[in-house]
């Protein structure tokens, strides 16, 4: 069986990160589906899906660490072809990836204690974003 359902988030541009689990979980005890996988899927290129333990440190920590990574910067080609700002968006969320799986087990998401979803706006703007939740399993 396969079922699938969105989230919605706003964002409020690079650095804002959203936690999704609970809505997620939500989703997957919607399905009745007992044993399976989820997939979580941002739609669009200049943001991320992933797991963290979803604390105020944290949340600080990984934005901070990927603008020292991937900066921002006029000098991505990127840049030199459309001059929106966002060209270290577009590599940030790349990097991190635009999706996660995770297993499903007795009707609800296999995760650690400590290990909650994220979503990670990388983009220089705010956003509507639109999360695409595929589980697939019995």
């Amino acid at each position: 069986m396969v079922h699938q359902d969105y989230i919605t988030l706003a964002t409020e541009g690079n650095g804002d990160m959203h936690d999704v689990t609970d809505s997620v979980n939500t989703i997957v005890k919607k399905s009745g589906i007992q044993v399976g996988m989820v997939n979580i899927f941002n739609i669009g290129s200049t943001a991320a899906i992933g797991t963290i333990e979803f604390e105020p440190g944290l949340q600080q920590d990984l934005p901070e660490i990927l603008n020292k990574l991937i900066p921002p910067s006029r000098d991505y080609g990127h840049e030199q072809t459309w001059h929106d700002g966002n060209g270290h968006s577009h590599l940030q969320g790349t990097w991190l990836g635009p999706s996660l799986t995770v297993p499903v087990q007795n009707g609800k998401l296999e995760l650690g204690t400590w290990q909650q979803i994220f979503h990670l706006e990388c983009d220089v703007k705010p956003r509507n974003r639109k999360i695409k939740v595929t589980i697939y399993g019995e």
